[in-house]
């Protein structure tokens, strides 16, 4: 009896896989249909002599910003889009690629998260993360793209923060139904969420960085650094050392992840 329930676990966990990738590659597709004809729009715009502005970040109703290049403290490279935390002499590096917007990046921190910050704490590894808002142009809205430059706002801060915040925006308290309202793209809402963190709570500069967009172009900059990469076409995707670790790794039963099965992946990989 407990081998036939462990077999309908793994094929209802299997079912559960397929049925995110393949509601991952429509998204796919529709972010490849956006750049493309992003790209057209802007060809035709400089063939005619036309000034026009291409979104290539959020929702229809989304801007390009403007702005200078602000990049955070704790950030690095040339446009500030390299955002690792954890020991410096950790040898270990755990890539996360996310967007803010992601209800399965939220099911992932909301399982798994404690364990990534104590893992980074204890040195067992830096963790480096590539944070997309594709589902902004997916879904429609900026929350994506407004949580971005927010958490920017956090890195400012600290880099404890960043984590804190990341984790909060990620709760099941506050992380926002995909099908439902774009609570992101509110910077009160972001700012609600922010108080929760004692670093950020009643943080004057932090709600002036969030109110005046002082990040927006950086979170731009981290968008397409996001996009460039290979590994950022599915989130969450969790890649060690260079080496992405399956889905079917981080599988169990309490889909789509379990801090068991996820210490196995990393464990396995480490041992390499």
């Amino acid at each position: 009896m407990s081998n036939r329930n462990n077999q309908a676990k793994k094929r209802a966990a299997r079912e559960r896989l397929r049925a995110e990738r393949e509601r991952q590659a429509k998204k796919d597709k529709i972010r490849r249909q956006l750049i493309v004809g992003g790209a057209i729009v802007g060809a035709l715009a400089i063939v005619g002599g036309i000034g026009v502005s291409v979104a290539t970040m959020g929702g229809d109703d989304a801007k390009v910003p403007t702005g200078p290049l602000v990049k955070p403290a704790n950030t690095s490279g040339a446009k500030g889009t390299t955002i690792v935390v954890g020991k410096k002499d950790a040898k270990n590096t755990l890539d996360f690629f996310e967007d803010p917007r992601c209800t399965f990046c939220a099911a992932f921190e909301q399982t798994v998260g404690a364990t990534v910050e104590k893992d980074i704490k204890d040195g067992k590894y830096k963790a480096s993360y590539h944070l997309g808002t594709f589902l902004d142009g997916n879904l429609q809205g900026t929350g994506s793209k407004n949580a971005l430059s927010a958490l920017g706002a956090a890195l400012n801060v600290s880099p404890d923060a960043f984590l804190k915040y990341k984790y909060a925006l990620y709760s099941k308290e506050f992380h926002p139904d995909e099908r439902g309202p774009d609570k992101f793209a509110d910077d009160s809402y972001l700012i609600k969420v922010a108080n929760t963190i004692p670093a950020l709570k009643g943080n004057a500069a932090f709600q002036k960085a969030v109110k005046s967009t002082t990040y927006d172009r950086w979170a731009l900059e981290v968008s397409n650094a996001f996009n460039s990469d290979e590994d950022g076409k599915t989130t969450p995707t969790i890649r060690l050392n260079g080496t992405v670790l399956g889905p079917d790794t981080l599988q169990g039963e309490d889909a789509p992840f379990s801090v068991a099965a996820f210490n196995s992946a990393v464990d396995k990989e480490l041992k390499k």
